[in-house]
């Protein structure tokens, strides 16, 4: 089958408008719905089986870059984003963001895959049973070092697993930094932006002159699924949010935790076991 044949152009369309339709109804990042899309879709694409995993991360971290953007502007416009505490965030996050993707394209795609399943299956157990005692918030003043730890923590977590990163960044924000969860997810927004955007830039690095790579890729991002799954990806995110609004958000996530969980299990098994 041909890489970019029409089928396979509208399939990645399809996937982009699912990922940012259950990023948008379930609040959660869309890297992690488009990984485990494209690590299926890249293989029916006819995509070289060893560079499929390093692709389908590089490729989700660009896409996320302006969805994460947009999403920024909204929490800039009701005042959720401190940019002298987004300023320390970035500059840990850049760091963590090259050491993520440093690190992962390092590793073979089997042990990249395992590692995203087990992650998969730790953020299901997360929004099955984590519901903390949030401590008092502190909305004060920071000194610069809690910042840049948290930003490093974001941004390698995001690079090293091409999604987003605010699964890591908003609870170190809320639960040790002690911001209003309103503020943390602002500065996470804008904190995922530059993130993902050098650890989208180390994937091109780490993968430029790679020769089996498909046409119109850029290192491991393939820059015709970003410029195509990208705009459905927005659109349907704010559908997403709007159906949010009318389903009740504890079953819907429930229901997803289950789904994480059983891809995440089944990308170990299939990765070990056949």
């Amino acid at each position: 089958m041909q890489p970019f044949s029409p089928d396979i152009l509208a399939m990645f369309a399809l996937l982009g408008s699912l990922a940012g339709f259950l990023a948008g109804l379930l609040g959660i990042g869309g890297g992690i719905v488009l990984v485990p899309l494209f690590l299926w879709s890249f293989r029916v694409a006819g995509f070289a089986p060893d560079l499929i995993v390093h692709a389908a991360f590089g490729t989700s971290l660009a896409i996320i870059i302006p969805t994460a953007f947009s999403s920024t502007l909204g929490h800039r416009k009701r005042g959720n984003v401190e940019w002298r505490q987004v300023r320390y965030l970035a500059i840990g996050g850049i760091i963590g963001a090259v050491a993520g993707a440093t690190l992962a394209a390092e590793l073979s795609g089997i042990w990249l895959k395992a590692l995203f399943g087990l992650m998969q299956i730790m953020v299901a157990l997360r929004l099955f049973f984590f519901h903390p005692h949030l401590p008092p918030e502190e909305p004060g003043r920071l000194p610069c070092t809690p910042l840049l730890l948290v930003g490093l923590a974001g941004g390698a977590f995001s690079a090293f697993f091409g999604v987003g990163g605010g699964v890591i960044a908003v609870p170190l924000m809320v639960i040790l930094l002690r911001f209003p969860i309103h503020l943390a997810v602002g500065n996470s927004s804008a904190l995922i932006v530059i993130s993902s955007f050098f650890g989208s830039l180390s994937y091109v690095v780490h993968g430029w002159g790679m020769l089996e790579l498909p046409p119109f890729s850029l290192g491991y991002v393939n820059a015709l699924v970003a410029l195509i799954v990208a705009p459905f990806t927005i659109i349907s995110a704010r559908l997403g949010v709007r159906v949010a609004a009318r389903v009740p958000h504890d079953k819907m996530v429930r229901i997803f935790a289950l789904l994480l969980l059983l891809v995440g299990f089944r990308m170990i098994y299939k990765t070990f076991f056949c």
